[in-house]
């Protein structure tokens, strides 16, 4: 495309490339972000069921250690060991208040994604024109609807 004096003038004063590159523009395929949201879930899940294996062993060993204190409690009779063990219960609770805020967060992830997809299919429609394109092609479609009502008139009279 041929350049005029003007635009050639302003190149000149603002001192701008002559030429310019485009970079091409490549959009990302369905596929791609399908791929990515189907990555995230699986990392979800993962990360999931981690955590809850970790919480059931940290409630599983702290249990064990709970039944140790209280067996040194018992046979030494020590305020300190039992101060211990009560701290010890009150860490294996939290863990467990812990285990069940997972799964309830967990849910709630779930129940959103569910509802963040959204309609699967989406019905809008656009006329791209002038107006005077738009009367008349709703006039044309009036026209017809009319010629087969009276078509439908003439058969049922026959």
């Amino acid at each position: 495309m041929e350049k005029n004096n003007f635009e050639k003038n302003m190149e000149e004063i603002f001192d701008l490339p002559t030429e310019i590159e485009a970079e091409e523009i490549i959009p990302e395929s369905v596929k791609d972000i399908i791929q990515k949201n189907t990555d995230q879930t699986e990392d979800l899940e993962k990360d999931y069921k981690k955590a809850r294996q970790n919480f059931n062993d940290l409630i599983n060993k702290g249990a064990e250690a709970i039944d140790g204190i209280l067996m040194v409690a018992s046979e030494g009779q020590s305020p300190r060991a039992y101060e211990v063990a009560s701290q010890l219960i009150k860490t294996v609770s939290d863990a467990n208040k812990d285990l069940i805020d997972l799964h309830l967060k967990m849910k709630q992830i779930q129940e959103s994604e569910n509802v963040s997809r959204g309609p699967s299919t989406v019905n809008n429609s656009i006329f791209v024109g002038s107006t005077k394109e738009l009367q008349e092609l709703l006039k044309a479609k009036k026209k017809k609807q009319l010629e087969q009502l009276d078509q439908e008139d003439l058969g049922e009279n026959d």
